[in-house]
């Protein structure tokens, strides 16, 4: 092997290894957003689903 193509595969060995740090930092990130946007919808859910209850008790007093 010549040393113009190993210093080729070392390049792109590093370009390899370079992006795939850059992948798994996105990747947390994208985890950390994930999961707060998680939080956000199971927090929506727990309002709306008190408001209905609310409004299942009104519809219950009101029939009463």
């Amino acid at each position: 092997m010549s040393l113009e193509l190993f210093n080729q595969l070392e390049q792109k060995v590093t370009d390899t290894v370079d992006a795939l740090e850059m992948m798994k930092l996105e990747n947390e990130e994208l985890r950390g957003e994930n999961a707060k946007l998680k939080e956000e919808r199971e927090e929506w859910e727990r309002r709306l689903n008190s408001l209905l209850s609310k409004f299942d008790s009104l519809e219950t007093t009101s029939v009463s």
